[in-house]
């Protein structure tokens, strides 16, 4: 992963750094974000990143509501965290007006998926779950295929302030229950392990 940091200045202008975000050519089938006021650029996922992904997706599919949709390339603005972010899904409903194409705001995620890669596990461990906690996201999932113990599913919940309470913590192989509004058990024995 590189990261290309636009402006030292603490007080850099956050309609500047979107707009920036926004209008630059960047290489194509990249993640782009913008991580504690700095650009994040990092390679496509991997196979079993997608896959595990993709399983999760599924089984959402099942449990959501029409008026809401799962989104796989949607960035996330946390403007009180110099973040701009693109989980590997978020769980939102579909505003009727969006206030722009490239994003919406956080604060209409009802639930957010990380699954981490070798290269940025830290921002899906620190970083953004602050974002997120911060946002008022009620859930965050963590799926760690590079935790130090071996692969790890985490629930996150109840946000306050920039932290999240840990719900329910399992080992890949343990199944792992959403609560509600989803109500769902996820076989993380279906999850590729590297």
């Amino acid at each position: 992963m590189s990261a290309l940091t636009v402006s030292q200045d603490p007080d850099q202008n956050w309609d500047d750094l979107v707009r920036y975000w926004e209008e630059m050519a960047w290489p194509e089938g990249s993640k782009v974000e913008i991580i504690e006021g700095i650009i994040t650029v990092s390679p496509a996922p991997a196979f079993r990143h997608d896959v595990i992904a993709a399983r999760i997706q599924r089984r959402l599919y099942t449990v959501i509501p029409e008026d809401w949709e799962i989104f796989r390339t949607l960035a996330i603005a946390v403007p009180s965290r110099m973040g701009m972010l693109i989980p590997d899904l978020v769980v939102a409903p579909v505003p009727e007006r969006p206030e722009a194409d490239s994003h919406i705001p956080a604060s209409l995620a009802e639930l957010v998926v990380e699954v981490t890669s070798k290269s940025n596990a830290r921002h899906d461990r620190v970083s953004k779950p602050a974002a997120y906690a911060t946002a008022d996201i009620p859930l965050y999932l963590l799926v760690d295929r590079w935790a130090p113990g071996g692969p790890t599913v985490t629930l996150y919940g109840e946000p306050k302030g920039e932290v999240y309470r840990v719900l329910q913590a399992v080992k890949f192989g343990d199944p792992i229950k959403l609560p509600e509004p989803f109500g769902i058990t996820i076989d993380t024995g279906d999850f590729p392990v590297d």
